[in-house]
């Protein structure tokens, strides 16, 4: 499904589980995660327009929110306006919000690949809270 890759993507974890109507993206096999279920008549959320109200939303922690939107873009989802507000493939909304000071660095997930390359382990130093 484009959806669970998209999502596997954004997230940084796997596809740890997957059938032909059902996919779950998550750490590992053994812990909980996003799952998706084919449905295949269900019309795309409109949101912000009141047509079709979002069916989900979520909130992306990332460290950089310029190479995460970046990221996002490459993948197939498409910015809403709004401060990084974006949709995923299918249309549902979510929003890229900065990983805040009490928060480990982030692993994984858009744009953080490139950004992780080099820099030194969490707690060594590294300065970005």
């Amino acid at each position: 499904m484009i959806e669970a890759r998209f999502w596997s993507a954004v997230l940084g974890d796997p596809v740890t589980y997957a059938d032909e109507d059902f996919v779950v993206v998550s750490a590992n096999a053994t812990t909980s995660g996003v799952a998706f279920q084919r449905a295949p008549r269900l019309p795309a959320p409109t949101w912000p327009e009141p047509g079709m109200p979002q069916q989900m939303h979520l909130d992306v922690m990332v460290d950089d929110l310029e190479a995460a939107g970046t990221a996002v873009l490459a993948l197939g989802g498409r910015a809403l306006g709004g401060d990084h507000v974006y949709a995923d493939p299918a249309g549902h909304p979510f929003c890229l919000i900065k990983r805040p000071g009490w928060a480990p660095p982030v692993q994984g997930g858009p744009g953080q690949a490139d950004a992780a390359k080099g820099q030194p382990d969490a707690g060594e130093g590294d300065g970005s809270d």
